[in-house]
């Protein structure tokens, strides 16, 4: 594959820690182990960086069994990738020497730059002129870091590693990234890569979402953003890249109070809600408006195929649970597909459905559903020519089999590739069975039906788009 300027700092072969500390509570320290081991906080998903570690400490001669150098000078293989952890003031011969080492990329975490007022700005100003001179990439200032879960690679100081996955992060604000993280561990939530681009001085969101673009491992990418100092470039990079992927954006800084916040924050430029909400539709960006709901939509647009033609249906063993997404389904635009009179026909001719279920969408098939009945029902509604896809909601009765609902759900997405099926598992402890096979075969699953019928609308607008497009 053709080499790209923001490789050394995604695929990096060799790191070093310029500024690892023996103090624990350094960010230097806290870098160097979670390229060691691969976090602070060891979860499943932690394993140590694949190429090699370097550290840099004038002042010690190995911290966490890695070797220390006085300089990145003084190491004798080639260095990919610098993560410099050392104060504000004392960047700038640093990254000169990174430059002589022919260093390519950096990850710079130190905060007190443009953020930080006038003399913040002066010192900023250098730090670009030396990366100009030498030709650096970097990251930052007043960034967390980046993991790139498939090489094992936990370049931040965030605490610990999500699973591998098929979603990108790109966040602004280095604590929401580590907040995610920490979230995504819990709800095995899986990621391709986490970036924070901090202050974006150097490489911005453009860079980042153009590099991910072209990341066999993302196939969709997620975007938080406070502020856009190139709106035209950044514009360019979602357009050219919502032709490969889906990219889905939250904006932080919508209110007079949160644009205040972003101009100490993150050194953000923030614009005009509005304005950037309209911009960004014109590039297909997904606008979303919260958290939640950001990784919502990634979920199913990186996991689920388009819904080609808009209608669909719902089936449900709760009648009320089935109404709600119906309600849900009218609010956000989603028409209910009519069920032909041959699909009724071959549901009631399999002799599995109860005589009372309600022969409509969203279709009933009452709380005392077996597996078969949920079979009968998802394949026949799938070979509907009529259906673009499927949300299949399931509710807790006793008679309920979680994992063999969702067993059922497995095999006729393997039987229809081509249309969209999400799911909607209520309930907890009991539900858990059912809701790992999902998980396992990449199949979202959402705690809630309003969540259901946002992914598919998003499903319905990425078809638009697709066929546009084409």
């Amino acid at each position: 594959m053709k080499s790209r300027p923001l490789d050394p700092l995604f695929n990096p072969s060799s790191i070093a820690v310029i500024g690892a500390s023996r103090r624990d509570n350094a960010a230097g320290h806290g870098v160097l182990k979670n390229l060691v081991t691969g976090g602070v906080f060891q979860t499943y998903f932690c394993k140590p960086f694949k190429g090699k570690v370097f550290a840099v400490n004038p002042n010690a001669a190995e911290i966490l069994g890695v070797k220390c150098y006085s300089s990145v000078l003084e190491i004798e293989e080639q260095v990919n990738l610098a993560i410099i952890c050392v104060p504000a003031e004392t960047v700038i011969p640093v990254l000169k020497e990174c430059g002589k080492k022919k260093v390519k990329a950096a990850i710079i975490i130190a905060a007190g730059f443009r953020e930080a007022g006038q003399k913040g700005m002066l010192l900023q100003k250098k730090i670009d002129e030396v990366a100009k001179q030498y030709k650096i990439r970097y990251l930052g200032p007043n960034a967390l870091g980046i993991i790139r879960t498939s090489w094992a690679m936990n370049a931040s100081f965030s605490p610990t590693m999500p699973r591998s996955g098929d979603v990108a992060f790109v966040s602004q604000s280095g604590a929401l990234a580590d907040s995610i993280i920490d979230w995504a561990v819990s709800h095995r939530y899986g990621f391709s890569a986490v970036v924070s681009c901090g202050n974006q001085e150097n490489i911005d969101a453009a860079d980042l979402i153009e590099w991910l673009a072209d990341d066999e491992e993302t196939k969709a990418i997620t975007v938080y953003l406070e502020g856009v100092p190139d709106g035209q470039k950044l514009m360019a990079a979602m357009k050219a890249a919502s032709k490969k992927k889906p990219i889905i954006a939250l904006k932080g800084g919508k209110s007079a109070a949160g644009h205040a916040a972003a101009q100490t924050h993150t050194a953000a430029i923030a614009t005009e809600y509005e304005i950037f909400k309209a911009a960004f539709s014109q590039c297909n960006t997904h606008i979303v408006d919260t958290v939640e709901e950001l990784f919502d939509t990634a979920k199913a647009l990186a996991q689920q195929p388009v819904c080609a033609q808009k209608e669909i249906a719902i089936i449900t063993n709760g009648g009320g649970a089935g109404v709600l997404c119906a309600d849900y389904c009218h609010e956000l635009g989603i028409p209910l597909a009519m069920i032909k009179e041959s699909t009724l026909k071959k549901i009631d001719d399999s002799g599995k459905m109860h005589r009372a279920y309600s022969r409509r969408n969203p279709m009933d098939i009452l709380g005392d559903a077996l597996p078969e009945r949920y079979e009968v029902a998802v394949n026949a509604l799938l070979s509907d020519p009529g259906i673009g896809g499927l949300i299949v909601i399931q509710t807790m009765q006793t008679m309920t089999n979680s994992r063999k609902d969702a067993e059922v759900i497995v095999e006729a997405r393997k039987r229809f590739p081509e249309k969209p099926i999400i799911c909607t598992y209520l309930g907890g402890m009991l539900s858990k069975p059912g809701m790992d096979v999902l998980d396992s075969h990449n199949i979202p699953d959402y705690n809630d039906t309003r969540k259901a019928a946002l992914a598919m609308k998003a499903l319905i607008e990425r078809a638009v788009f697709v066929k546009r497009k084409v």
